[in-house]
Order: structure tokens, then sequence, then C-alpha cells
């Protein structure tokens, strides 16, 4: 499975934005609290065009969350209502275009459209590649059984069972050899 630089940034942003809901943490943790944890998601997937960075931003970037989440708590044929309504309420107009140090790829928000509304789009559009691709097997949530992080599968083989957010894997195999041996799990 190859999704083009531009979708696969955008699905990374989508997963790790919707893992700072509190839903989605072991610990019931809102990872989007303050500015400092806006600037900290900005810092680590950098988004051209405006952004504020102030207290109305980050409400909306708290506020979209959910939207982001249903997608991964739905089917292939789930996610089309979901994607469609993305892009009506976000007025998508694709454009091919080129900038920094990205070749050429689509917007389908003016720069000037707030940063929330931007991320939104750009994740219908890459939900869009891989609804048309027929990879939304690759769409997935965490199987450890304290967590509810969500990922998408870049695994040749499509085995990927466990997000990147909580070390789950790792704390999921350390349990099962536990289990195996008839120690303790871990907390």
């Amino acid at each position: 499975m190859v999704f083009i630089d531009d979708t696969r940034l955008a699905l990374e942003a989508a997963a790790a934005l919707a893992n700072t809901h509190p839903d989605t943490d072991r610990d019931g943790a809102d990872r989007l609290s303050d500015l400092a944890d806006l600037d900290a998601f900005l810092r680590d997937r950098p988004y051209t065009g405006d952004i504020r960075r102030d207290a109305e931003e980050l409400a909306q970037m708290r506020e979209i969350r959910p939207r982001l989440l249903a997608l991964w708590a739905t089917d292939r044929d789930g996610a089309v209502p979901l994607v469609n309504a993305m892009l009506r309420d976000g007025r998508a107009l694709p454009q091919l275009v080129i900038h920094d140090q990205y070749d050429w790829h689509v917007h389908a928000t003016g720069d000037d459209a707030p940063l929330a509304t931007r991320i939104l789009v750009e994740t219908a559009m890459a939900f869009v590649d891989v609804i048309r691709a027929d990879e939304y097997d690759r769409v997935g949530v965490c199987e450890a059984d304290d967590c509810a992080g969500v990922y998408i599968d870049y695994s040749r083989n499509g085995s990927k069972r466990y997000c990147d957010s909580g070390n789950c894997g790792n704390r999921m195999n350390v349990n099962a050899y536990r289990r195996r041996r008839g120690l303790q799990e871990t907390p």
C-alpha cells in the first residue's frame, strides 16, 4: 500500500490529533488541553497558512476531534458520508499547489481558512484516497485492552494491531508473556 506524501502526512496528523482526545488515552487525559499542547502538536506537524495559536483556535481544534475519531469508528461505506460532510463543511475546492519543500499536492481550502477547517478538509481528502484505494482495513483502533488510540497501518502485510501513542504493543506482549509464565500482569 502506497499513499502519496501529502495523504500520508494528513492521515498521520489526523490520527495524532484524534489521539489527543481523552477517549483514546489510557488514563483518560486530554492531550490538547492548553496552548502549550497545541504548540507541541503544531511543532510535530507543521501546517501552512494562517495559524493564530490562540484560545479560539485551540477550542476549534478540540471540537473537531470527535469528527476525526468517527472515521476510525466506522467502515469504508460508513466513512463516505462523514468525508463528504467534512468536504462540504469546509467548502472544499481542490487545487494543485507547490510550496516550500513539498512537490505538487492538493490544497482544498484557502490558507486563510481556520486551521481546524483545513485539518478536517485535508483529513477528508486523505480518506478519499484510502476509500478509493479500497484500503480501509488499514484504518485501525488499538487492540490493547486498555487503549482506544487510533492508527493507520502502513505495514507491508497489514498486521499492525496497536497504536504508537502508548507503548501498547510492548505492554501487551509483556502481559502475554507474564500470563504464559503465570506471573502477574503489569498495570
